[in-house]
Formats: C-alpha cells, sequence, structure tokens
C-alpha cells in the first residue's frame, strides 16, 4: 500500500513558513489568514510527532528536523509544479495527430500546411491519410477529418463547411472551337463519373437536359482522381465545393456552369468531447474552420458560386 501523506495544504504552508520565517508572510502569499497557516503547521507538526518550528518572541526559528524535512518537500512541490508546467505546454503545443480521408489530406491541407507550421510553430502536426475511421480510445489519434452527415455519437462533432456538387473542368475547355458555351455542350465531352453515374444524372436533370447522356465517360473511385482528371482536360467532373476549393481559386479548375446540387453530408471536425477544449486542439479546429470559411469568400467573389451556401 502507499504510504500515508500529509495533506498538500499544510506541506505548503510549511515551506511559505519556513521560507518567510513567519506565518503572517506566508498567510499573504498563500491568500489565507495567518490563523490557517497556523492551524496547518501544528497540526503537520501533531501528525509527524515532530516540532518543526520553535516561537521565539514572535520570531519562527526551523529546528534541525523541520530544515531536514523542508528540503524533502521543497523538493517535491518543486518536481510537482515542474511536472505541472510541462503537462500545460504540452496542452498547448507538442504532438497533434490528425486522421483525414486520402481525398480531403491530398486536395485540401497539404497545400495549407506550411501556412499552418508558421503560424503555430511549436505544434508538431502528424497527418494520418487513411480511410479507417479512426478509434480514439484505442488509437493515439488527437482529432480527425471525416465526410458524413453529422451523426457521430459521443464524439465533439463540428461541422467543417456547407457543400454543394457542381460541375468542373479545366479552363481550356471554356475556349477554343470546342469550348463550353451552355450546358448542352457538356455531353460533348466525356463525363468522369465518382463510383457511379447516379450524380451525374441529377446534374443533367437539373440543369433541364436528357439524363440519358450520363452513360459515357470513365467511373473513378476516389474524388481526388475524379478532380485531377478534369484539371488534365480529359472531361467534365462533378465536384462537392470542399475538394474543389483549391483548385478552383489557383485556377487549376473552372466552374462552366452555375447549376449545383445540395449535399446531405460534408465534412466534420471530430475529438473526443473529453479532449474537445485542450488548446492545441481548439488551435487546429479554429484553423481549420478559418481556411474553409475564407475558401467560401474567395469561391463567391470568383462568380458562380452564389449558391456554395
Amino acid at each position: 500500500m502507499r504510504p500515508r501523506l500529509p495533506q498538500l495544504n499544510a506541506l505548503k504552508s510549511f515551506e511559505a513558513a519556513a521560507r518567510h520565517e513567519s506565518f503572517t508572510r506566508a498567510a499573504e502569499e498563500l491568500c489565507v489568514t495567518q490563523g490557517a497557516v497556523s492551524h496547518q503547521v501544528k497540526a503537520l507538526e501533531a501528525e509527524l510527532a515532530i516540532k518543526l518550528f520553535n516561537r521565539e518572541r514572535q520570531r519562527l526559528i526551523i529546528t534541525e528536523a523541520g530544515r531536514d524535512y523542508l528540503a524533502v518537500v521543497r523538493d517535491a512541490l518543486d518536481r510537482i509544479a515542474i511536472g505541472t508546467e510541462r503537462l500545460l505546454q504540452r496542452q498547448n503545443t507538442g504532438v497533434l495527430t490528425v486522421s483525414t480521408s486520402p481525398d480531403f489530406a491530398a486536395k485540401w491541407l497539404v497545400h495549407r500546411l506550411g501556412h499552418f507550421a508558421e503560424a503555430h510553430s511549436g505544434i508538431d502536426l502528424r497527418v494520418s491519410a487513411t480511410l479507417h475511421h479512426v478509434d480514439f480510445a484505442r488509437e493515439e489519434v488527437d482529432l480527425a477529418v471525416r465526410h458524413g452527415d453529422g451523426n457521430w455519437p459521443g464524439l465533439d462533432a463540428v461541422r467543417l463547411s456547407p457543400e454543394r456538387l457542381f460541375a468542373v473542368c479545366s479552363p481550356k475547355l471554356l475556349s477554343g472551337k470546342r469550348r463550353l458555351s451552355n450546358p448542352a455542350d457538356i455531353l460533348k465531352f466525356p463525363l468522369i463519373h465518382m463510383d457511379s453515374r447516379a450524380d451525374w444524372k441529377n446534374w443533367l436533370q437539373e440543369a433541364g437536359l436528357d439524363d440519358a447522356a450520363a452513360t459515357h465517360g470513365p467511373v473513378l473511385n476516389r474524388a481526388s482522381m475524379v478532380i485531377d482528371a478534369a484539371i488534365n482536360g480529359q472531361g467534365i467532373a462533378l465536384a462537392r465545393t470542399t475538394l474543389a476549393a483549391w483548385d478552383l481559386i489557383n485556377g487549376h479548375l473552372a466552374r462552366p456552369f452555375p447549376q449545383s446540387l445540395p449535399l446531405s453530408k460534408t465534412y466534420w471536425i471530430l475529438c473526443p468531447k473529453a479532449t474537445a477544449n485542450l488548446p492545441k486542439i481548439v488551435t487546429f479546429r479554429d484553423w481549420l474552420l478559418s481556411e474553409a470559411a475564407s475558401d467560401l469568400r474567395r469561391l463567391r467573389k470568383l462568380g458562380g458560386t452564389s449558391r456554395l451556401k
């Protein structure tokens, strides 16, 4: 069994009184009454059955036994203080492990990591791109960004940004003999599909076009592949706001037409509720939200994005 330890308040009172050689000044430092300090020290002496101070002419004189014990107490309190400071520093800085999907990492996060590192040099960011949904109870992951409908039981979940689905293409397709002038011109080009052809059918219906034309073009299984194929001029793709934002803002992609479809699923910032207010997690979450809000503002300035809200 662990040996019995004296009360921490009694040890603090003893150490302060020994340092100041005064109950009164110790009380001022500890923000308690002089009587409280005297009571704590007397209780400690009674518990130890050792006299720690001699009282001479309203002065405290530490005994030899008290001096020996003071060295032990002071070392212990210093260790607690140093350990506490290190713990608090780790909450503000240190390693922050983030799990994201490969698509989000490739098309949204990696372009911005340099900006985050410059602004928050004390945080050692580690990014794990995986399709696996993290188990916070078993894995050393602090925060995750995942695509879904917001139903994340037991977790603190903050929506990154609203999303819509719209057509994107290489800016080169907006000029030349086969340029895109109206939605019907989309059918002159391969349609790049994600997993199935359902999204293109819905978009063509929204644009008032025959959805039977949605049967041509390649089907890819990763959103980042779909976007990259469009950037390379291989056809017209449908892209979500979040994943397309960087390439639209930087001129790698263009939105030929304003038609878009609402999406019920979007990206969410997830972490255990118990750690949601840790400073380094708050810092990274606030940075993610700020970047996403900036994207929406810049996209609206590009035009044709009034329905991105």
